[in-house]
């Protein structure tokens, strides 16, 4: 049985999320915690909420052994991405894009 959690539109980039999300990926819930809440990336904040909310999801909707739970699957995708001007000399403009992020966890119970 598996439990999921998503975050849509997240000010970050994916690419900056995915790092994180490489450290956590398959590691018990405890030890996924630790790492996020010492890894110094902008990304770890959004990524704790998103771990708390698979956890309770788990064990409200499916009743399932919160020690026992660990990240089965975890990934970013690209959202929309905001395109922003920025003026720069003799008139012109340099496009500045501010990417957004999908992100998807899922944890399970270990056998």
């Amino acid at each position: 049985m598996e439990a999921a959690a998503y975050l849509k539109y997240a000010r970050i980039s994916p690419r900056k999320v995915q790092y994180v999300l490489d450290l956590i990926r398959g590691k018990d819930v405890d030890t996924a915690m630790a790492i996020l809440k010492n890894t110094p990336r902008g990304a770890s904040e959004y990524l704790i909420k998103l771990l708390n909310s698979a956890v309770a999801n788990a064990e409200t909707n499916f009743h399932m052994d919160t020690t026992r739970l660990y990240v089965s699957t975890c990934f970013v995708c690209p959202g929309p991405t905001m395109k922003r001007l920025m003026p720069r000399a003799k008139g012109s403009a340099d496009r500045i894009l501010k990417r957004t992020s999908h992100v998807t966890m899922v944890v399970a119970e270990r056998d």
